[in-house]
């Protein structure tokens, strides 16, 4: 196979195989170039000659899915990382653009790695995701220009299916621990930080749709569950007229500030030329895209996997009462969903 990807959408019992054995996969280098496509297509945070959007088209299978039930390390015996200087040089960066009042909220990304486990292939992550994360999107992406990319994602970019289409807020993180672990984080009170920092995406979101319909609703926000986490989401739905304009609403949508920040261009500007590690194709989005059918996720909790080793990617909204530490347990947390697939008891 010259490419492929395998996806499972959150809560089914089997996955979806798209192969490409025939020539590459299509390059495209603006989302607007997605209008009227098919595919699943794969797209960076940033997308430059040398990362495009990437769009497989070949043949598609179903594959049923296992149930078989993984033990999970629960990371209780492993050391946090201590921060790293970059991150320290980062965070002060663009901690004093917010007390100068230059962005209203910008997102820090970084980077860690691990090493691949000895006889682990990416397609057994890719199941035992699906097996510990069954109401995340799982995907697992394979091309010549992007790399090895899995993703388990919670964060909806662009649902639809015919003239009913979907999208979220999803911002706001607080990780559960102990008891809470069996519950859906009902009993936990958000800080006002959580909740200015959803409320400023679903402003955003808000915008961006009375740009392509006037038939929209919100409702949340409201606690949700991802893995060891939880976030505040508020949903979206609406009508579009026209399913072939779906590149424009994403050209509109990409990046939402879950991601990056507001003012939208002057913190994406800012991110591309400041962060220490480029985030290539974590924080962009993927997923299948057809005029009846359309899933796309924007792809979070990542690992891009080079040979043995795994290079995880995590990122935090940043507004001017941010703290430190708290952001960078933020990104720990976060990067331990990716962690466990490493760590699986068998």
């Amino acid at each position: 196979m010259s490419a492929y990807a395998i996806y499972r959408l959150p809560h089914e019992d089997h996955a979806t195989l798209i192969t490409q054995s025939v020539g590459e996969p299509m390059e495209l280098h603006s989302l607007t170039e997605l209008n009227g496509k098919q595919g699943f297509v794969v797209a960076p945070f940033e997308v430059k000659a040398d990362q495009p959007v990437v769009l497989i088209q070949g043949k598609t299978e179903t594959i049923a899915l296992s149930n078989e039930q993984l033990t999970a390390d629960d990371g209780k015996n492993r050391l946090p990382s201590d921060m790293s200087n970059y991150y320290k040089v980062d965070f002060a960066n663009y901690h004093s653009q917010l007390e100068e009042d230059k962005f209203r909220k910008i997102v820090l990304a970084r980077c860690a790695d691990e090493q691949m486990p000895n006889g682990v292939k990416p397609i057994d992550l890719f199941y035992r995701a699906c097996q510990l994360y069954p109401r995340l999107f799982i995907a697992l992406v394979d091309t010549e220009k992007s790399g090895c990319w899995l993703t388990a994602t919670p964060e909806i970019l662009l649902d639809g299916h015919g003239a009913d289409w979907r999208t979220i807020a999803l911002a706001g993180t607080m990780k559960l621990e102990g008891d809470q672990l069996d519950g859906e984080g009902e009993t936990l009170t958000w800080s006002t930080k959580n909740i200015q920092e959803q409320r400023i995406v679903a402003t955003y979101i808000t915008e961006c749709l009375e740009l392509f319909t006037g038939d929209f609703r919100e409702e949340g926000p409201r606690t949700v569950r991802a893995a060891n986490l939880v976030h505040l989401r508020s949903d979206f739905t609406f009508k579009l007229a026209d399913n072939n304009k779906i590149g424009d609403l994403l050209q509109a949508l990409h990046p939402t500030p879950a991601v990056c920040g507001l003012p939208k261009r002057e913190a994406f500007k800012f991110i591309v030329k400041n962060e220490h590690t480029p985030r290539r194709y974590y924080s962009g989005f993927m997923g299948p895209v057809a005029q009846k059918d359309t899933h796309l996720y924007v792809s979070l909790r990542c690992m891009n996997i080079d040979g043995d080793v795994c290079h995880l990617y995590a990122g935090g909204g940043l507004l001017k009462d941010s703290v430190e530490e708290q952001e960078w347990l933020e990104t720990e947390a976060k990067m331990e969903t990716m962690k466990k697939l490493l760590y699986v008891q068998q």
